[in-house]
Protein backbone atom coordinates (compact mmCIF):
# COMPACT_ATOMS: atom_id res chain seq x y z
CA UNK A 1 0.00 0.00 0.00
CA UNK A 2 1.31 3.44 -0.89
CA UNK A 3 0.05 6.00 1.59
CA UNK A 4 -0.80 9.38 0.26
CA UNK A 5 1.65 11.95 1.56
CA UNK A 6 -0.66 14.05 3.69
CA UNK A 7 1.59 16.84 4.81
CA UNK A 8 1.41 18.18 8.32
CA UNK A 9 -0.46 21.45 8.62
CA UNK A 10 2.55 23.09 10.22
CA UNK A 11 6.06 21.81 9.75
CA UNK A 12 7.50 23.87 12.60
CA UNK A 13 9.12 22.39 15.70
CA UNK A 14 6.80 20.31 17.83
CA UNK A 15 7.72 20.89 21.51
CA UNK A 16 6.49 17.48 22.72
CA UNK A 17 8.67 15.51 20.28
CA UNK A 18 12.01 15.67 22.06
CA UNK A 19 13.49 12.74 20.14
CA UNK A 20 12.90 14.62 16.88
CA UNK A 21 13.86 18.11 18.02
CA UNK A 22 16.84 17.08 20.17
CA UNK A 23 17.99 13.61 19.07
CA UNK A 24 21.29 13.88 20.98
CA UNK A 25 19.70 14.84 24.30
CA UNK A 26 19.65 12.69 27.43
CA UNK A 27 15.87 12.38 27.05
CA UNK A 28 16.23 10.95 23.56
CA UNK A 29 18.81 8.49 24.83
CA UNK A 30 16.36 7.37 27.53
CA UNK A 31 13.76 6.66 24.86
CA UNK A 32 16.28 4.61 22.91
CA UNK A 33 16.94 2.64 26.09
CA UNK A 34 13.19 2.02 26.50
CA UNK A 35 13.03 0.87 22.87
CA UNK A 36 15.86 -1.60 23.44
CA UNK A 37 14.26 -2.95 26.62
CA UNK A 38 10.96 -3.47 24.82
CA UNK A 39 12.66 -5.24 21.93
CA UNK A 40 14.33 -7.68 24.32
CA UNK A 41 11.30 -8.14 26.59
CA UNK A 42 9.96 -10.97 24.43
CA UNK A 43 12.62 -13.33 23.13
CA UNK A 44 10.53 -15.63 20.96
CA UNK A 45 8.05 -13.16 19.48
CA UNK A 46 8.44 -9.58 18.31
CA UNK A 47 6.17 -6.95 19.81
CA UNK A 48 4.14 -5.48 16.97
CA UNK A 49 1.17 -3.99 18.82
CA UNK A 50 1.46 -2.05 22.04
CA UNK A 51 -0.73 0.05 24.30
CA UNK A 52 0.66 3.07 26.14
CA UNK A 53 -1.48 4.11 29.08
CA UNK A 54 -1.39 5.34 32.69
CA UNK A 55 -3.33 4.82 35.88
CA UNK A 56 -4.84 8.31 35.97
CA UNK A 57 -4.92 11.52 33.92
CA UNK A 58 -2.05 13.97 33.55
CA UNK A 59 0.71 11.36 33.50
CA UNK A 60 2.19 12.41 30.16
CA UNK A 61 1.34 9.11 28.47
CA UNK A 62 0.49 10.70 25.12
CA UNK A 63 3.83 12.47 24.92
CA UNK A 64 5.63 9.25 25.85
CA UNK A 65 3.66 7.36 23.18
CA UNK A 66 4.54 9.93 20.49
CA UNK A 67 8.24 9.98 21.36
CA UNK A 68 8.40 6.21 21.59
CA UNK A 69 6.75 5.82 18.19
CA UNK A 70 9.25 8.31 16.74
CA UNK A 71 12.11 6.34 18.33
CA UNK A 72 10.97 3.04 16.82
CA UNK A 73 10.43 4.53 13.36
CA UNK A 74 13.29 4.35 10.86
CA UNK A 75 14.05 4.01 7.17
CA UNK A 76 13.38 0.29 7.28
CA UNK A 77 10.66 0.18 9.94
CA UNK A 78 7.16 1.56 9.53
CA UNK A 79 5.49 2.57 12.79
CA UNK A 80 1.88 3.69 13.15
CA UNK A 81 0.86 5.78 16.16
CA UNK A 82 -2.88 5.44 16.70
CA UNK A 83 -4.80 7.91 18.84
CA UNK A 84 -7.15 5.45 20.55
CA UNK A 85 -8.05 7.99 23.22
CA UNK A 86 -11.45 8.67 21.74
CA UNK A 87 -12.40 10.87 24.71
CA UNK A 88 -9.53 13.36 24.98
CA UNK A 89 -7.40 12.92 21.84
CA UNK A 90 -4.07 14.74 21.57
CA UNK A 91 -2.06 13.16 18.73
CA UNK A 92 -3.39 15.67 16.19
CA UNK A 93 -2.23 18.50 18.47
CA UNK A 94 1.23 17.03 18.94
CA UNK A 95 1.78 16.62 15.21
CA UNK A 96 -0.23 19.70 14.24
CA UNK A 97 -2.58 17.98 11.81
CA UNK A 98 -6.31 18.12 11.21
CA UNK A 99 -8.57 15.75 13.12
CA UNK A 100 -11.55 15.80 10.80
CA UNK A 101 -11.34 12.06 10.22
CA UNK A 102 -9.44 9.17 11.74
CA UNK A 103 -9.99 6.01 13.79
CA UNK A 104 -13.65 6.75 14.50
CA UNK A 105 -14.37 7.03 10.79
CA UNK A 106 -12.70 3.68 10.11
CA UNK A 107 -14.67 2.04 12.92
CA UNK A 108 -18.05 3.37 11.84
CA UNK A 109 -17.74 3.40 8.04
CA UNK A 110 -16.65 0.17 6.35
CA UNK A 111 -16.23 2.07 3.11
CA UNK A 112 -13.42 4.13 4.65
CA UNK A 113 -9.87 2.95 3.98
CA UNK A 114 -6.80 3.13 6.20
CA UNK A 115 -4.67 4.71 3.48
CA UNK A 116 -7.11 7.62 3.20
CA UNK A 117 -6.88 8.72 6.84
CA UNK A 118 -3.31 7.92 7.87
CA UNK A 119 -0.82 10.80 7.95
CA UNK A 120 2.73 10.32 6.81
CA UNK A 121 4.83 12.55 9.08
CA UNK A 122 8.11 14.34 8.46
CA UNK A 123 9.88 11.66 10.50
CA UNK A 124 11.07 8.79 8.31
CA UNK A 125 8.97 5.68 8.89
CA UNK A 126 6.49 7.34 11.24
CA UNK A 127 2.78 7.46 10.42
CA UNK A 128 -0.11 8.61 12.57
CA UNK A 129 -3.82 7.89 12.74
CA UNK A 130 -5.74 10.55 14.62
CA UNK A 131 -8.88 9.82 16.62
CA UNK A 132 -11.35 11.57 14.38
CA UNK A 133 -14.68 12.70 15.79
CA UNK A 134 -15.33 11.91 19.47
CA UNK A 135 -18.01 9.17 19.53
CA UNK A 136 -20.64 8.54 22.23
CA UNK A 137 -19.52 4.91 22.69
CA UNK A 138 -15.70 4.63 22.59
CA UNK A 139 -15.39 1.37 24.54
CA UNK A 140 -17.95 -0.39 22.34
CA UNK A 141 -16.16 0.72 19.18
CA UNK A 142 -12.76 -0.40 20.43
CA UNK A 143 -14.09 -3.82 21.44
CA UNK A 144 -15.91 -4.37 18.15
CA UNK A 145 -15.09 -6.93 15.47
CA UNK A 146 -14.41 -4.02 13.17
CA UNK A 147 -11.51 -2.97 15.42
CA UNK A 148 -10.03 -6.44 15.12
CA UNK A 149 -10.33 -6.26 11.35
CA UNK A 150 -8.63 -2.86 11.29
CA UNK A 151 -5.78 -4.06 13.48
CA UNK A 152 -5.11 -6.99 11.14
CA UNK A 153 -5.23 -4.66 8.14
CA UNK A 154 -2.81 -2.22 9.79
CA UNK A 155 -0.38 -5.05 10.55
CA UNK A 156 -0.25 -5.84 6.83
CA UNK A 157 1.39 -2.47 6.21
CA UNK A 158 3.14 -1.50 9.44
CA UNK A 159 5.87 -3.19 11.45
CA UNK A 160 4.60 -1.80 14.73
CA UNK A 161 1.42 -0.16 15.98
CA UNK A 162 1.39 1.92 19.16
CA UNK A 163 -2.01 2.74 20.64
CA UNK A 164 -2.33 5.81 22.85
CA UNK A 165 -5.26 5.02 25.16
CA UNK A 166 -7.11 6.72 28.04
CA UNK A 167 -6.03 6.07 31.65
CA UNK A 168 -6.87 2.61 33.00
CA UNK A 169 -8.73 3.78 36.10
CA UNK A 170 -10.88 6.30 34.24
CA UNK A 171 -12.59 4.08 31.64
CA UNK A 172 -12.38 0.54 30.23
CA UNK A 173 -10.88 1.53 26.86
CA UNK A 174 -7.29 0.70 27.80
CA UNK A 175 -8.33 -2.71 29.14
CA UNK A 176 -10.18 -3.46 25.92
CA UNK A 177 -7.16 -2.75 23.71
CA UNK A 178 -4.66 -4.24 26.16
CA UNK A 179 -6.39 -7.59 25.78
CA UNK A 180 -5.92 -7.42 22.01
CA UNK A 181 -2.28 -6.32 21.81
CA UNK A 182 1.17 -7.79 22.42
CA UNK A 183 2.03 -5.60 25.38
CA UNK A 184 1.24 -2.64 27.60
CA UNK A 185 3.51 0.15 28.80
CA UNK A 186 2.35 2.11 31.86
CA UNK A 187 3.45 5.72 32.36
CA UNK A 188 3.86 6.74 36.00
CA UNK A 189 4.29 10.43 36.91
CA UNK A 190 6.71 10.71 39.83
CA UNK A 191 5.01 11.90 43.00
CA UNK A 192 1.53 11.97 41.45
CA UNK A 193 0.38 8.35 41.26
CA UNK A 194 -0.19 6.53 44.55
CA UNK A 195 0.74 2.89 45.15
CA UNK A 196 -2.95 2.11 45.56
CA UNK A 197 -3.74 3.56 42.13
CA UNK A 198 -0.94 1.62 40.51
CA UNK A 199 -2.04 -1.63 42.16
CA UNK A 200 -5.62 -1.04 40.96
CA UNK A 201 -4.43 -0.31 37.43
CA UNK A 202 -2.28 -3.45 37.38
CA UNK A 203 -5.15 -5.57 38.72
CA UNK A 204 -7.47 -4.29 35.99
CA UNK A 205 -4.90 -5.12 33.31
CA UNK A 206 -4.23 -8.52 34.83
CA UNK A 207 -7.95 -9.30 34.68
CA UNK A 208 -7.87 -9.07 30.89
CA UNK A 209 -4.59 -11.03 30.78
CA UNK A 210 -2.65 -8.06 29.43
CA UNK A 211 1.08 -8.49 28.94
CA UNK A 212 2.55 -5.65 31.02
CA UNK A 213 5.95 -4.87 29.52
CA UNK A 214 6.94 -2.41 32.21
CA UNK A 215 6.58 1.18 33.33
CA UNK A 216 8.12 4.55 32.49
CA UNK A 217 8.75 6.85 35.45
CA UNK A 218 7.88 10.28 34.14
CA UNK A 219 8.59 13.83 35.32
CA UNK A 220 11.78 13.04 37.19
CA UNK A 221 13.27 16.30 38.40
CA UNK A 222 16.70 17.33 37.22
CA UNK A 223 19.59 17.09 39.65
CA UNK A 224 23.35 17.30 39.37
CA UNK A 225 23.80 13.55 39.53
CA UNK A 226 20.68 12.17 37.88
CA UNK A 227 19.31 11.88 34.39
CA UNK A 228 16.64 14.39 33.57
CA UNK A 229 13.59 13.60 31.53
CA UNK A 230 10.49 15.70 31.78
CA UNK A 231 7.55 15.54 29.42
CA UNK A 232 4.83 18.10 28.90
CA UNK A 233 1.25 17.62 30.05
CA UNK A 234 -0.91 15.40 27.89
Amino acid sequence: MIFKKRKEVNGSERPGLVVVNKPSSVISEQFRTIRTNIQFSMIDEAIRTMVVTSAGPGAGKSTVAANLASTFASEDKRVLLVDADLRKPTVHKTFKVRNSDGLTLLLTDKQAHVEDVVYRTHTEGLYILTSGAIPPNPAELLSSKRMEELKREMLDYFDMIIFDTPPVLAVTDAQVLASKTDGVLIVIPKGQASKEEMHKAKDLLDKVKANILGAVLNRVEKSDDNYYYYYGDK
